[in-house]
């Protein structure tokens, strides 16, 4: 059998698709990558999997204005003609779909990571936005064969606005987590400690996100102005890279002259980084399953996040972590303080925290359950 994952970024299929491929693969079947060239485009090969390149404009929600892309699409998937195609993310997903029907695809599934940026701003914008998206994943999943989601709001919401019928939908919850990988103890920290002159500092808040204003980056920074008059040996770490190009990304420089709040940019060592953490903080507005949550929660950190879509999959109130009510910097205060006050109750969170995505989360988990999907034993 041959399966073809599509994919407006090679990034994203490398990162969390790559464990289901390669069980396909061991289990003798063929398997393409099919999206635009970017820095692990050439990676595939290394691991069995053929990688084809076409071009799409991210930006652009009109596929009339593109036809010549889904035209480009169908003509691939013709020529490769795969059993199953898989789609992952709003655009391929839709011009996936339409031009998997136009080849002939046998069967088609699409995956829905989240609903996105549109669905955080109620701007007039995005409500036009978000109204053609709809209309357009309307007809989409009906002529797919599935539509995954990975939780359960999100298949809430399609299901009560009938874009998708009942029979047609499954929820896989996130793409999994390796916990092998990320599991306390096995991480040595001193170097990072040095390297970030942290070896004296008693306590550490860590938050992991690019660096944009809908992960909650004003609350977290709002948040650390307050408590570093509680918790003045107290260190507040941001890990990861601005946004170009979003409307929503804040600017490097804003960034480096935080008085409260220590940028680290784009970090390789995030499970270092996590693992000295005392308390882990994600203030998102919406989430599909954030895997920095997963990552920390698997490293039995405690965490402080948001009661929103996708982050409570990962945290369930009181008993690995705390959530708190999205844009309010007070309460997301009092959730870090209350964890930095208790040591055992950091300890009681953090082994619930790794209990849970062991159970629900781990990577072998979640790849079954994409064999059960395409019917691979």
């Amino acid at each position: 059998m041959k399966i073809a994952f599509l994919s407006h970024l090679d990034l994203n299929l490398y990162l969390f698709r790559l464990p289901i491929m390669q069980a396909l693969i061991e289990r003798g079947h063929e398997v393409a990558a099919l999206c635009p060239k970017g820095d692990v485009f050439a990676r595939f090969a290394e691991h069995g999997i053929a990688a084809l390149h076409y071009d799409i404009d991210r930006s652009s929600l009109n596929p009339l204005r593109e036809y010549p892309v889904i035209g480009h699409l169908a003509s691939m998937l013709g020529r490769i003609r795969p059993d199953i195609l898989h789609t992952f993310t709003a655009k391929p997903n839709i011009y996936g779909t339409l031009a998997g029907r136009m080849a002939r695809v046998p069967v088609i599934y699409n995956l829905v990571e989240g609903l996105g940026s549109f669905y955080v701003e109620d701007s007039l914008r995005n409500r036009c936005i978000r109204a053609c998206m709809e209309s357009l994943y309307a007809i989409t999943c009906r002529l797919s064969d599935s539509t995954v989601f990975v939780n359960r709001d999100d298949a809430d919401h399609f299901r009560s606005h009938r874009l998708v019928p009942q029979h047609k939908m499954r929820i896989i919850r996130s793409v999994g987590i390796d916990t092998q990988v990320f599991k306390p103890g096995i991480h040595d920290v001193s170097a990072v400690r040095r390297e970030l002159g942290l070896v004296s500092a008693s306590r550490v808040v860590l938050m992991v996100a690019r660096a944009i204003w809908h992960k909650g980056l004003a609350e977290y920074i709002d948040a650390a102005r307050r408590l570093r008059v509680q918790y003045p040996d107290a260190v507040f770490l941001l890990a990861g890279d601005v946004d170009q190009g979003n409307p929503s990304s804040a600017t490097r420089e804003f960034l480096m002259n935080q008085p409260h709040v220590r940028w680290l940019g784009p970090r390789a060592d995030i499970a270092e980084l996590t693992a000295l953490c005392d308390v882990y903080v994600l203030p998102s507005y919406r989430e599909g399953v954030p895997r920095t949550l997963l990552e920390a929660a698997s490293m039995s950190q405690p965490i402080v996040t948001t009661d929103t879509v996708g982050c409570r999959e990962v945290v369930e109130n009181g008993m690995n972590g705390i959530l708190v009510p999205v844009r309010d910097s007070e309460a997301l205060a009092r959730g870090i303080a209350t964890l930095l006050d208790d040591q055992a109750l950091r300890e009681h969170m953090g082994r619930a925290g790794r209990e849970k995505v062991v159970r629900e989360f781990d990577v072998r988990h979640v790849v079954r359950q994409y064999l059960e999907l395409y019917g691979v034993s």
